[in-house]
């Protein structure tokens, strides 16, 4: 076994015990913080925000892509409204709106 000299003065080793003590405290510290529930808890419920976060940001651009294909389809490069395409689409509405209400007016009658 080898010997190992120590050169410090005791002052200094107590010095030594007192700060590694004084980390040792700060260290306590920070892990019983980690480890309280309520910190679990918040650490748990902002994994779940940012991950809704990111699934909402991911829907917001899925949908803002489908939105402008489907506009492009009734509008044309410079903002006009493309007649081809808009009046047998509202020509549907119209009537699928209608054949809904004359099948409820035969429900009621």
């Amino acid at each position: 076994m080898a010997e190992t000299s120590d050169t410090r003065t005791p002052a200094q080793i107590e010095a030594d015990i007192k700060r590694r003590r004084e980390v040792l405290a700060e260290t306590l510290d920070e892990i019983g913080v980690r480890v309280h529930p309520q910190t679990i808890i918040g650490d748990a419920k902002a994994k779940v925000v940012a991950n809704l976060d990111h699934t909402v940001g991911r829907a917001y651009v899925q949908v803002n892509r489908v939105v402008s294909e489907v506009r492009a389809q009734f509008v044309d490069e410079e903002g006009r409204p493309r007649m081809e395409r808009v009046v047998p689409v509202a020509l549907l509405a119209v009537g699928v709106v209608g054949l809904l209400a004359v099948g409820r007016k035969r429900r009621k009658g």
